[in-house]
């Protein structure tokens, strides 16, 4: 049995250490929000947040994030720059299939906590490791750029 700390609560998880993130999350958990996208940590779908970290939850195994704070996709509708960068995805009409998304939010919500005003150098830079197949790289910049304002002027919308 893992005990994992998981937006900000204790989860038991029957399976041994080296299982994926992803699938103690997915499978153990019932939390479908992050995504399989590669299996490698190459295209971003299955990013959550260790720490406040981004990592890629296909390759980390349970062990390694024992004793860790994870937050997932589900735990940014109480975390408050993830309200606002979700309420950025919307208004920019970033998601187009939306399999990516979670991880994209992921991403971005990461960079904006520790990048507040980043350039659309930093976004692109931040944002490279995670891919889009319906090519909304545009809208999802767009998305960040305005979370960050809206993030400097008190989080309002």
């Amino acid at each position: 049995m893992t005990r994992l700390q998981i937006n900000g609560q204790t989860k038991d998880v029957d399976a041994p250490g080296e299982i994926p993130l992803l699938w103690a999350l997915r499978d153990e958990l019932g939390m479908t929000g992050t995504k399989f996208g590669c299996g490698m940590a190459l295209c971003g779908a299955c990013t959550v947040h260790m720490d406040g970290s981004a990592i890629r939850s296909c390759v980390t195994p349970i062990s390694a994030v024992t004793g860790k704070a994870i937050s997932t996709i589900e735990g940014m509708e109480v975390d408050p720059v993830g309200q606002v960068v979700q309420h950025a995805w919307v208004e920019n009409n970033v998601a187009q299939c939306g399999y990516c998304q979670a991880g994209q939010i992921m991403t971005a919500v990461s960079l904006l906590k520790s990048t507040p005003r980043p350039s659309e150098e930093q976004i692109d830079q931040a944002m490279s490791g995670n891919i889009c197949r319906c090519g909304t790289y545009p809208r999802i910049r767009a998305a960040i750029l305005q979370a960050a304002d809206q993030l400097a002027q008190g989080g309002q919308r």
